[in-house]
């Protein structure tokens, strides 16, 4: 049995989604769309469980810590200017990660 612990959520200002960060064994950043609970993106990249998860004063980057003592920044939700945008998944530079 696959167990997925969740560390850490955080709601959207922009949009209905959440982000849910969790632990063994996954070590995964889940991106949600409320209120079906629908998975929109799951966000791999920690080697270890991710403990920590705070999102911009904006309301469309988070950044994530793990125990693998590093940082990263995610692209996660639309601006509210952009609400009615889609764009492909992807990669930015500086170790940011899009998702829109």
């Amino acid at each position: 049995m696959m167990r997925r612990y969740v560390c850490n959520l955080v709601w959207s200002k922009n949009v209905n989604e959440l982000v849910s960060t969790h632990g063994y064994s996954q070590n995964q950043i889940i991106v949600w769309r409320y209120p079906t609970m629908s998975k929109l993106a799951t966000l791999t990249g920690h080697t270890y469980r991710v403990l920590y998860l705070a999102i911009s004063p904006d309301g469309q980057t988070i950044v994530t810590g793990a125990g693998d003592e590093t940082l990263r920044f995610w692209n996660v939700f639309p601006s509210p200017k952009s609400q009615n945008t889609d764009s492909e998944i992807g990669a930015s530079s500086f170790g940011r990660t899009t998702i829109r």
